[in-house]
């Protein structure tokens, strides 16, 4: 077991090295924080989603703005869309699962506002539902993904792929990549 444990951290620490070493993929999560601070001093909201572990990774990348990351400051515009259980089952049944987030996005998303769509596939049907809602409304939207990208690659202003096709390491990757945002976008808005 002992060798087990020790190979998933190998795993784990190899995606990650990878990624530290992907000069385009620290540039564009450069871009993606300015992206994010303009949006937000522009008093627009951030929106998430995912499923599964990333409906988690969305939710809880969305309380590091609207509560707090590193410090007391005020809140941000960020909500996960999947945090109202009445409304997923009642959207799913009466439409369709792949249709829970377009309609939020269509009824919350506003021109400017920022869509953070998490599927570590890139094919899930809800999120490219969500995504081309965001599109109609003028939404920036920013993919996170696996190393192919799938069907979110060219259809997002901003795709962060992971460089895994694990899903596990994918979402671990998620959340460093997250908290690397939370950080930066927290620090340039509340500078200490």
């Amino acid at each position: 077991m002992n060798h087990k444990i020790k190979e998933v951290f190998r795993q784990s620490i190899a995606v990650k090295n990878s990624m530290l070493e992907d000069e385009l993929l620290l540039k564009l999560i450069e871009v993606i924080v300015n992206k994010l601070v303009e949006a937000f001093k522009k008093n627009k909201r951030v929106l998430f989603c995912g499923n599964g572990g990333s409906a988690a990774d969305a939710q809880h990348l969305a309380a590091e703005f609207s509560g707090r990351f590193y410090y007391d400051r005020p809140p941000l515009d960020a909500e996960a869309l999947h945090v109202n259980t009445s409304y997923l089952t009642a959207v799913g049944n009466d439409y369709a699962f792949d249709e829970i987030y377009a309609r939020l996005v269509k009824a919350q998303g506003k021109s400017g506002d920022v869509l953070f769509a998490l599927s570590t596939s890139g094919n899930s049907p809800n999120i490219i539902r969500a995504i081309e809602a965001a599109r109609e409304q003028n939404m920036i939207i920013i993919g996170l993904t696996g190393k192919t990208g799938g069907r979110m690659e060219g259809i997002c202003d901003f795709i962060l792929k992971v460089p895994s096709t694990d899903t596990p390491r994918i979402q671990e990757s998620h959340i460093t990549i997250g908290h690397i945002i939370c950080e930066l976008v927290e620090t340039a808005l509340f500078p200490r």
